[in-house]
């Protein structure tokens, strides 16, 4: 018997140091990368697309930290294992990219290597920009390499804890889970309609929808990069304590009553007039990104997302329901969350749970309000939100929060009211749902 378990003992030590030295070779083998020729001097058509591709990438909303100078990075970025704080990409030779050549640029953005083969966190989200083609990075070097003035900026080192910190076991992970450098960046042969096909690439590339709006496996990588993946856009992450919803085309907790022209409104004011509940990560995207791309993409944008099938998301759904409005209407208050939403929500939100156009979304029907996951609702009752003013709707609307004066009891019978009511038919919510999404945010 002892000498089965020593056997056994030293086959599994042997094992490990295989295993070991077969990660250590998987870390230190370099990843080889195609070399891309610029092939023409920038010219200024060049450095506006670039600037447009910027705008496109949404670079300004990780690499800007707030009321910072644009592009100096300094933004801190909350991660699962720490705090990550953004690199300052502006063209300053010593603590921007000003050295980087059009090679190290493109290995940066489409492979997540860094010069002497360091490989980046993936905060930046490159298994998306992988997707990218040759021409549009050479046209982002040039604009960040001549459109954007060098900017000096003290880097800042992660709040990361040793040895989550190394960077080896990072380059594994890349090797595992991002897009072979050998592979095509986009095939847009695969989509039939040229207008779809420039919206597969506007959102699988730079756009990076996925980095939010599709879940994540227990080993952090996107489960897929396009829609060959069911779980593709289909929400689900938690970003600063609002959920990214569900993309595809589920009738209740995703898009599949919205219209192209609802998509297109959200995506250019952060409003619609029925169903948008923007949180703050969000808003940032319309603000810094999705405002600024043209008629064209954002057509394509929505065109692509309304090919999407539905997920799997069975736990709620809508049908309108004339009831509740009417026993609101007639002051009957059938249980705590009633009364609740008559003290707190009905004077914006009415009785009949419609909001107002353009200001107020609706409550009934709500993707957001549907979502399996209640962590939206429970922040909006906790802290309120704020809709960004832009181009096409600059003054900025807002919704106090009322988790000052209300207990988590309260705020999880008012939130289940909501998401029960009008034809809304999802779970309900927890008082220990409340409470821990209260203490997060408080921390």
């Amino acid at each position: 018997m002892r000498t089965f378990v020593r056997r056994a003992v030293t086959g599994g030590i042997l094992a490990l140091v295989v295993l070991a030295l077969a990660a250590a070779v998987l870390a230190l083998v370099p990843t080889r990368t195609r070399i891309i020729v610029a092939g023409v001097p920038p010219d200024p058509g060049m450095l506006e697309r670039g600037r447009y591709l910027a705008l496109a990438s949404d670079c300004t909303a990780c690499h800007t930290a707030h009321n910072g100078p644009a592009f100096a990075g300094g933004r801190p970025i909350g991660s699962p294992i720490g705090v990550i704080f953004s690199t300052n990409i502006t063209p300053d030779r010593e603590t921007g990219i000003g050295a980087y050549s059009l090679a190290d640029f493109d290995r940066a953005v489409r492979h997540g290597i860094a010069p002497r083969d360091v490989t980046l966190y993936p905060a930046m989200p490159y298994p998306s920009y992988a997707h990218m083609s040759d021409a549009d990075i050479v046209a982002l070097y040039a604009y960040f390499m001549h459109g954007v003035p060098p900017l000096r900026a003290q880097k800042r080192r992660s709040e990361i804890p040793w040895p989550l910190s190394t960077r080896w076991p990072l380059t594994i992970w890349r090797k595992l889970f991002a897009p072979n450098p050998d592979a095509v960046a986009f095939n847009a042969a695969r989509y039939p309609d040229p207008i779809v096909a420039r919206g597969a690439y506007l959102v699988q590339g730079p756009g990076h929808c996925g980095s939010c709006h599709t879940p994540r496996a227990l080993t952090l990588q996107e489960k897929a990069l396009d829609e060959s993946g069911k779980s593709y856009l289909g929400g689900g992450q938690v970003i600063d304590g609002w959920l990214a919803v569900n993309l595809r085309g589920n009738p209740a907790d995703g898009l599949g009553r919205w219209s192209s022209e609802q998509i297109i409104a959200t995506l250019r004011s952060a409003r619609d007039a029925v169903h948008a509940v923007i949180g703050d990560a969000m808003s940032d995207v319309v603000v810094h990104s999705t405002q600024h791309l043209n008629d064209a993409d954002l057509r394509a944008v929505a065109a692509y997302l309304k090919t999407l099938p539905p997920g799997a998301h069975p736990a709620s759904s809508f049908a309108a329901d004339p009831g509740t409005a009417r026993a609101l209407a007639g002051g009957e208050e059938a249980g705590r969350g009633a009364q609740l939403y008559d003290d707190n929500c009905a004077a914006c939100h009415h009785s009949d749970g419609r909001g107002a156009t353009q200001a107020l979304p609706a409550i009934a029907g709500n993707s957001s309000v549907l979502a399996a996951d209640p962590t939206s609702i429970i922040h909006l009752i906790l802290q309120g939100s704020q809709l960004p003013g832009t181009a096409t709707a600059p003054s900025p609307l807002g919704m106090p929060g009322f988790g000052w004066r209300l207990s988590d009891q309260e705020v999880a019978e008012l939130g289940t009211f909501i998401r029960q009511s009008w034809g809304n038919h999802a779970p309900a919510i927890a008082p220990e749902q409340v409470q821990h999404l209260r203490e997060t945010l408080a921390r």
